[in-house]
C-alpha cells in the first residue's frame, strides 16, 4: 500500500498508531507503541510532550533496515517511533539526564537503539567513531525539553527560581550567571539584540550591570523581576524577561553556532536519498535552515553583475516542504509550547 506524505499523518492523527513509517513502508507493529500498551512508559514520569511527532517520523521515512540520527534524544519520543517502524536509531544527546531517562524507555528496542553522548553538531565525528560513514535520515529538534525546562535546578525558566545556569549539558564551560555578572555591557546588549532580538537591549544591559554592582544576580527570579522593574508588564501577557532569557540560553549553549554546524556537515553524513529532518521553534533557527535549504536545492545561483546564471556548487539537496510544517490547532491546544514549532524537511541528491 502506498500513501501519500499527508495520508499517512492524517491516519495517524485519527488514532491510528501504526503509521505508515515510508511511502513504501510497510507497517511494523512487533513493538507495543510508546503512547499505549507497553509498561515503560507506566514506570516513568513524564519527561517530554513530543512535537510534531507523526509528521518528523513521516519525514525521515523511518523503516525496517534504515539507519537514522536523532540528535537531540531527549525523553526519547521521536526516537522511539522511529524504532515502532522498525529502523536503527542513534540518539545523540549531552544531557546526562535525558540519556538516563530514554535509555530506560526504549531499552525494550535493544541493539536498534544505539545512545550516544555528545552534541549534535558533532553528528559527522560521532558517528565516524562508531564506524558509521553514511545514515538514512538525520532529525534534529532544537527546542528545549519539558523536563529541562520545568527543572528548577537546570536555570531555563524565569518563572521558577533556580541557579541562572542554562547548561544543556554540564559539560558547557559557560552560564548565564557568568554572562550576566562578568560580561561586559555591549556583549550582554549584543547577547540580548542578536539571540533576543529584544527592542530595548542596551536599556535591559545597562541595567543589569549596574545592579549587578550592589547585588550580583544568582537566581532566575531574581533576574526576571529585575527585568520587570524596568519594563513593567503593564497587563501584557509576554513577560518582559521572555527574550532575555532566550538570549541567554542560546549564548550559553552556542545554539546556533551548533545549528550552523550540522548543516554544513549534514550532506556528508547523509546517503543519497537520506532526510534532514530540522524542528525549529524560533525565527533564527528558522531562518538559517530556510536559506541552507534553498541554496543548497538551487541547480543554479545568479547574482546582479553576472551576464547569466551559474551552476550551483552547493547543490545537494532536494526540498521536501516547499512551506514549512507547523502544529494542528489539536496539538497546540493539548501542547501548547508546540504552537511555535517549525518543520522543514530535504532529501540528499
Amino acid at each position: 500500500m502506498k500513501l501519500s506524505y499527508q495520508t499517512a499523518v492524517a491516519q495517524a492523527k485519527a488514532g491510528n498508531h501504526m503509521i505508515s513509517c515510508s511511502v513504501d513502508a510497510c507497517l511494523y507493529a512487533e513493538e507495543p507503541t510508546l503512547g499505549g500498551g507497553g509498561s515503560a512508559d507506566e514506570e516513568l514520569p513524564h519527561y517530554h510532550e513530543t512535537v510534531l511527532l507523526e509528521e518528523s517520523v513521516q519525514g525521515m521515512l523511518a523503516a525496517p533496515g534504515k539507519v537514522l540520527v536523532d540528535g537531540t534524544l531527549g525523553g526519547g519520543g521521536h526516537t522511539g517511533r522511529m524504532l515502532e517502524c522498525g529502523a536503527d536509531v542513534y540518539g545523540i544527546d549531552r544531557d546526562p539526564q535525558a540519556h538516563e531517562y530514554a535509555e530506560k524507555r526504549l531499552k525494550r528496542f535493544g541493539d536498534r537503539f544505539h545512545p550516544v553522548v555528545g552534541n549534535f553538531a558533532d553528528a559527522l565525528d560521532l558517528m565516524r567513531e562508531r564506524g558509521v560513514e553514511k545514515v538514512d535520515g538525520w532529525l534534529v529538534d532544537l527546542g528545549v525539553s519539558s523536563w529541562q525546562f520545568d527543572c528548577d535546578e537546570r536555570g531555563f525558566s524565569f518563572q521558577r527560581e533556580g541557579p541562572l545556569d542554562m547548561r544543556m549539558g554540564p559539560s558547557s564551560p559557560l552560564t548565564a550567571a557568568e554572562i550576566v555578572n562578568q560580561w561586559s555591557e555591549q556583549e550582554i546588549a549584543r547577547v540580548i539584540w542578536e539571540y533576543g532580538e529584544e527592542r530595548a537591549s542596551r536599556k535591559i544591559a545597562k541595567y543589569i550591570c549596574e545592579q549587578r554592582q550592589t547585588k550580583p544576580y544568582v537566581t532566575t527570579t531574581q533576574l526576571a523581576a529585575s527585568i520587570e522593574k524596568l519594563i513593567p508588564r503593564y497587563g501584557k501577557k509576554i513577560h518582559p524577561a521572555t527574550k532575555v532569557f532566550q538570549a541567554l540560553r542560546i549564548e550559553v549553549n552556542d545554539e546556533l553556532g551548533a545549528l550552523k554546524k550540522l548543516l554544513e556537515t549534514a550532506g556528508d553524513l547523509l546517503a543519497p536519498g537520506g532526510r534532514l529532518c530540522v524542528i525549529s521553534f524560533h525565527s533564527l533557527e528558522d531562518r538559517m535552515v530556510k536559506r541552507f535549504l534553498k541554496h543548497a536545492s538551487s541547480k543554479e545561483i545568479d547574482r546582479p553583475e553576472w551576464p547569466e546564471p551559474r551552476p550551483n556548487p552547493d547543490y545537494s539537496f532536494n526540498s521536501i516542504t516547499r512551506k514549512p510544517i507547523k502544529a494542528t490547532a489539536e496539538e497546540v491546544k493539548r501542547n501548547p509550547r508546540s504552537r511555535s514549532a517549525v518543520l522543514r524537511v530535504a532529501e540528499k541528491l
